[in-house]
């Protein structure tokens, strides 16, 4: 069975023979720069999220279950589902209806007030970290950054430094200094996964809410602290350190994701996806300064 295109014929398919009480309600597409899910607005309330890449199998029925028991426990609007879809219409696989949230993503529009992003996102993972862990998920980003794409790290610098996007030396200086980190040692604890400028949602210049749960789970908190280089200044990664409550080593393990992530994800995604390319030459460019100082 030939899989059917994700567009809006689709999700007023699927609405009419799961939701009959929404069919008729206008579909629009979000357009948005993500690679795991394609995003609906239906009607003015409510928001479709279907999972478009193979490997983002499995994080409709994550986030329908784990949302509702994180949300009384965070500082800032999550997405509540409303409506569990399941395989149809020749889609095979599990999707979601949202409330929808109001706002704009911070690619698109970016944070006008840092300072008050950089407090409330330290302090959004800080609450994170602090929620029972009995029974969740490990995140696909929750072990250290070597076991996420360090081996791709290598090729990467050599090859942005061949094309003079970067210092080879530098980087390649940092990276050595990444691997001889101490590495988490302690029980695994929540974390979002993805805290990438796409995944935050911004209303009158501030921070408003966090989306995007799919690689959300337990392991070292490190990852979530790369907003620190995607989104943030020099003068503000002090408030987010502070309000983020973490130990000279995990910040340090965070600026590895950082580096690593950012020259990674550039490299793969330079004339394929240009708005992750440029948030992640954005997290290496702010990092890796900071090795030298």
């Amino acid at each position: 069975m030939t899989t059917p295109a994700i567009d809006t014929g689709l999700v007023e398919r699927l609405i009419a023979a799961q939701f009959p009480d929404w069919a008729g309600l206008p579909v629009r597409e979000v357009d948005s720069a993500g690679t795991d899910n394609a995003m609906f607005r239906l009607g003015d309330e409510y928001a479709v999220r279907l999972p478009k890449a193979e490997w983002a199998a499995g994080q409709a029925e994550k986030e329908q279950k784990w949302l509702p028991r994180l949300a009384p426990h965070l500082t800032l609007p999550v997405p509540v589902p409303v409506g569990r879809g399941v395989p149809g219409e020749g889609y095979d696989r599990s999707w979601s209806v949202f409330a929808w949230l109001d706002g704009d993503d911070a690619y698109r529009t970016p944070i006008a007030d840092l300072a008050h992003a950089a407090v409330e996102l330290g302090r959004f993972g800080a609450a994170l970290r602090r929620v029972d862990t009995s029974g969740a998920p490990r995140s696909f980003r929750g072990g250290g950054v070597t076991d996420w794409e360090g081996g791709a790290m290598t090729g990467a610098v050599r090859e942005l430094g061949a094309d003079g996007v970067l210092d080879a030396a530098a980087a390649h200086e940092a990276w050595e200094s990444v691997l001889r980190l101490p590495q988490w040692d302690r029980a695994p604890v929540w974390l979002h996964g993805d805290l990438l400028p796409g995944n935050l949602l911004t209303r009158g210049g501030r921070l408003h809410a966090v989306i995007d749960f799919g690689g959300a789970g337990t392991g070292d908190p490190a990852v979530d602290l790369m907003a620190a280089w995607t989104l943030l200044t020099p003068e503000t990664r002090p408030l987010f350190r502070e309000a983020a409550e973490v130990d000279d080593a995990t910040w340090a393990r965070g600026r590895g994701w950082a580096l690593c992530w950012g020259v990674v994800t550039e490299h793969h995604y330079r004339g394929k996806n240009q708005v992750l390319a440029s948030v992640a030459h954005r997290a290496w460019s702010e990092a890796l300064p900071e090795y030298g100082s």
